[in-house]
């Protein structure tokens, strides 16, 4: 059984019926059910034929995600009490046990679910027992029909009250209500609904859970000062942060004028790869010239190319300024077979010398190369 409360801005609270059968949810045999269905999907009625003031109620996934999201931020679990007497002890003063918890909220093609029911040992076995048989979910709905929050829900065995005006009474202490009877949203309603929105809170978000919001966000502004800072102009400080978004987006690099950091370090090494090669190629061929032509004496090559590979410039600038020694650079006969002079005649001295010794003139002339 399903009790609504009509929530209008802010007119009148109904009740209507509709059966959940506890026996009918596929429980295990004596067991009490922990998955429940608690709103059926699409459009639907109460026996009794309410809802008079609108065509029906409405329940869908989009309907549904407030009231799970809502579910989700709860800091405690919804109720399932006896015969409503969370509304009915204001009244008569007993005392209002609970038979069972639930948290979560789940929506299946068939409606909303609620997924982890916990029961108390007592209403467990009094379900097991059939001693109760029926649930009466309470929900709050617009002006359309729309399901926007549900409150809690109560075990009971009477699916189909007409009227409770006891609880009637109970919930108008729970949830303020105008005289009038006008359908026109207050102002206060408008700008809550405002707030839900610029707060990004769900449907069924209350007043305390908007004054949270709104404090952290006047923390988050103020850093830490609260009210105490000066005043912020919100229009201005999102419209500031747009420009910067706007200026980061225009000065965002073109990745078509840009290369990777990678690939430039990869073209880098070939550039200094290159370089080295060059300048060792040029390095060689100064080297080998300075030494072929004087410039560099042997005992100097290696000074020569330690400087040259560390500064080839360097290098370069001495051995233009060094002068060459011919020397070094040909030899007494430009690379011919040198010309051996024979002698044709003795001298008169040479002659005196080969007389007082003995010697045959012509072996001393051939011995001078005189002949071959």
């Amino acid at each position: 059984m399903i009790r609504t409360l009509r929530v209008m801005p802010r007119t009148a609270i109904n009740f209507a019926a509709l059966s959940v059968d506890l026996s009918q949810t596929g429980a295990p045999a004596g067991e009490a059910p922990r998955v429940i269905r608690l709103l059926p999907a699409g459009e639907f009625r109460a026996r009794d034929g309410r809802p008079t003031d609108c065509d029906a109620w409405q329940m869908n996934a989009a309907l549904a995600a407030p009231l799970i999201a809502a579910a989700s931020q709860r800091a405690t679990r919804y109720v399932i009490d006896y015969e409503h007497q969370t509304l009915a002890s204001a009244k008569n003063g007993r005392p209002a046990p609970a038979s069972g918890w639930f948290g979560s909220l789940e929506w299946r093609d068939d409606g909303l679910y609620a997924t982890d029911v916990e029961w108390t040992a007592a209403a467990a076995d009094m379900i097991v027992a059939h001693e109760y048989r029926y649930l009466s979910p309470v929900f709050a709905y617009d002006d359309q029909g729309r399901v926007t929050a549900l409150l809690h829900v109560a075990l009971t065995n009477t699916p189909a009250l007409d009227e409770l005006p006891e609880l009637t009474a109970a919930l108008s202490a729970l949830i303020p209500v105008t005289a009038t009877s006008t359908t026109t949203e207050t102002p206060m309603d408008e700008l809550n609904e405002q707030l839900r929105w610029l707060l990004n809170l769900p449907v069924g978000a209350t007043a305390d859970d908007i004054k949270a919001q709104l404090q952290k966000l006047v923390d988050q502004l103020s850093k830490g000062q609260g009210v105490a800072a000066a005043s912020i102009d919100l229009v201005t400080l999102v419209n500031a942060q747009e420009q910067r978004i706007a200026a980061l987006s225009a000065n965002q690099a073109d990745p078509a004028k840009f290369v990777p950091i990678d690939a430039m370090k990869a073209l880098q090494d070939q550039i200094a790869a290159l370089t080295a090669q060059v300048n060792g190629r040029e390095l060689d061929e100064l080297v080998t010239a300075a030494l072929s032509d004087g410039r560099l004496l042997p005992a100097q090559e290696k000074w020569a190319r330690d400087l040259g590979a560390s500064n080839v410039a360097a290098l370069r600038g001495y051995i233009d300024t060094a002068p060459a020694i011919a020397a070094l650079s040909s030899t007494q006969t430009g690379g011919r077979q040198p010309v051996i002079e024979t002698a044709t005649e003795l001298t008169g001295d040479a002659l005196a010398i080969c007389s007082m010794f003995g010697n045959d003139p012509a072996a001393i002339k051939a011995a001078m190369g005189g002949e071959q």
